[in-house]
């Protein structure tokens, strides 16, 4: 299947080209950023937990492709460990039902259509 064509990095005056909104030194920026300024406290300490750690890796080692594209019939490798009821409305943190395997791309969208990372 073919895929999209990159675009520029969208961080000011970064020559390079990407398939995400950032290149790779500039999204790891990006996010230092975000959780630092942005992120609530609270959330910040349980996503550096250990017993958060552990039930992402087994996440993504069960699930290694990004669900959301599977059922759009690509495959993607996935990234990001997403909650499906967000904390805040009531999902449970650690329940493995309660998680899936999403690409950097799903995960944005998601975050966007919830509201929760971008306002």
């Amino acid at each position: 299947m073919p895929r999209k064509p990159k675009k520029p990095c969208k961080y000011p005056n970064c020559p390079e080209l990407t398939e995400n909104t950032y290149c790779e030194k500039h999204r790891q920026e990006m996010e230092k950023q975000y959780n630092k300024y942005k992120r609530d406290r609270g959330a910040q300490k349980f996503y550096q937990s250990k017993e958060w750690k552990a039930v992402r890796r087994v996440k993504l080692n069960n699930n290694p492709l990004c669900e959301e594209c599977m059922r759009q019939g690509k495959y993607v490798r996935a990234t990001m460990v997403d909650h499906i009821v967000p904390i805040k409305q009531g999902g449970k943190a650690l329940d493995i039902q309660n998680l899936q395997s999403l690409c950097n791309s799903c995960h944005s969208k998601k975050s966007i259509e919830e509201g929760s990372r971008f306002g």
